[in-house]
C-alpha cells in the first residue's frame, strides 16, 4: 500500500475518533485548571439523562425504518456479541482465580459499554445522521439487554437484592428507553417529525453532544490513576479489546458489512458505561474498582477505538465515512 493510501486511512479513522475523545480530554483539562467543577459535570449529566439525549434519540428511532428490522442482522449480532463476551469473561474471571465479588465488576465492565453517549457519538462522526438512525435500534435492545445482565451478573455476586419487577419498573422509568419507545412509535405511525424536531435534532448533535463529552472528561479525576490495579487493566483490556474483537467476529459470520458493521463496532469499542458504578454501588460492590475501569477505558479508548476502526477501513468493510 503506498504512504498516501495510508496517510488517508489513518486521518479517516482520525477524523471519526479524534473529535469525540478531543472533546473528553478538553474537559480532563479544563477540570485540571479548576474550569470544570463537579456541580458543572452533575447538571450537564442531569440535563443529557433526562432531556436531551431522550430527545436526540426519539428523533433519530423516529427516522428508521422499522419493516427492515427483521433485516437487521447486526443488531441480532450485538445481542450475541454481548451475551458471548458476557459468558467468556466468567471463564476468564474462574480460570484466573479472581474472588467472587470482583467476578461480578469484571463480567459488567467487560461488556457493557457506554452506548448512548460515547457510542452515539462516535457513530454520528463517522456516519453522520445515518450513523445515528443506525445507532438507534441497536441502542434500545442492548440498553435494555446490559440492565437486564447487570442485574443478574450483580445479585449473583454481590448479592444484591433488586427483584426483577423492580428492575423492570426502573428500565420503564428510563429516559432515553422512554425517547427511543416514542420514537419507535412515531415512525410505525407514520407521522413525519415536524422541521422544527430535524433543527433541534442538528443543534444537539453538534453542539450537547460534544458539551456532554466535555463533562465526562471533567468528571475523570487523575489524582486516582495510581490506584490502578492488574484487574482494573485486565478489565479494560477485555471492554476495549476482548468485546470488540468477538463482536467483529460473530458480525463477520453472520455477514454483517458497510456502514452497519462499522455502527456496530464504534458501539461495542465505547468505554464501560458511567451507570455500571452505580449499579455496583447500589448492590454494595466495590466502587472503586468499578469507577477504576470506567477511568481507564474511557482514557485508553480513544487509541483501541482508532486502531480498530482503522483496521476495518483498511479492510475495506465498513462503507464510506462521512
Amino acid at each position: 500500500m503506498a504512504d498516501s493510501d495510508s496517510l488517508k486511512l489513518i486521518l479517516t479513522a482520525l477524523s471519526v475518533s479524534g473529535p469525540t475523545f478531543g472533546w473528553v480530554l478538553l474537559g480532563v483539562l479544563l477540570r485540571r485548571v479548576g474550569l470544570v467543577k463537579q456541580q458543572h459535570v452533575d447538571a450537564i449529566a442531569r440535563l443529557a439523562f433526562n432531556a436531551a439525549l431522550p430527545l436526540l434519540l426519539f428523533i433519530s428511532a423516529a427516522a428508521v425504518d422499522y419493516s427492515r428490522v427483521t433485516d437487521a442482522r447486526y443488531l441480532l449480532a450485538g445481542i450475541v456479541a454481548t451475551l458471548l463476551t458476557l459468558g467468556a469473561s466468567w471463564i476468564y474471571c474462574r480460570w484466573r482465580g479472581f474472588a467472587l465479588d470482583d467476578t461480578g465488576i469484571f463480567m459488567q465492565a467487560s461488556y457493557r459499554s457506554n452506548l448512548a453517549i460515547v457510542g452515539i457519538a462516535l457513530c454520528h462522526a463517522a456516519y453522520g445522521e445515518a450513523g445515528l438512525a443506525l445507532a438507534a435500534l441497536p441502542l434500545a435492545v442492548m440498553t435494555a439487554l446490559y440492565n437486564v445482565l447487570a442485574v443478574a451478573v450483580l445479585n449473583a455476586t454481590l448479592g444484591g437484592q433488586r427483584s426483577p419487577g423492580a428492575m423492570i419498573l426502573g428500565m420503564l422509568r428510563n429516559p432515553l428507553l422512554i425517547g427511543i419507545a416514542l420514537g419507535v412509535a412515531a415512525s410505525l405511525a407514520s407521522w413525519q417529525l415536524p422541521p422544527l424536531f430535524t433543527h433541534a435534532g442538528d443543534a444537539l448533535s453538534n453542539y450537547f453532544l460534544p458539551l456532554t463529552l466535555v463533562s465526562i472528561g471533567g468528571a475523570i479525576k487523575l489524582n486516582t490513576l495510581h490506584r490502578l490495579g492488574r484487574l482494573t487493566w485486565e478489565a479494560a483490556i477485555w471492554r476495549l479489546c476482548v468485546g470488540p474483537a468477538l463482536g467483529m467476529a460473530v458480525a463477520l459470520g453472520m455477514g454483517v458489512e458497510g456502514p452497519p458493521l462499522g455502527v456496530l463496532f464504534l458501539l461495542l469499542a465505547s468505554p464501560v458505561a458511567a451507570a455500571s458504578f452505580v449499579m455496583v454501588v447500589a448492590a454494595r460492590g466495590n466502587g472503586t474498582l468499578a469507577a477504576n475501569i470506567i477511568i481507564l477505558t474511557t482514557l485508553l479508548c480513544g487509541l483501541t477505538a482508532t486502531a480498530g476502526f482503522l483496521l476495518l477501513v483498511w479492510l475495506g468493510l465498513v462503507g464510506e465515512v462521512v
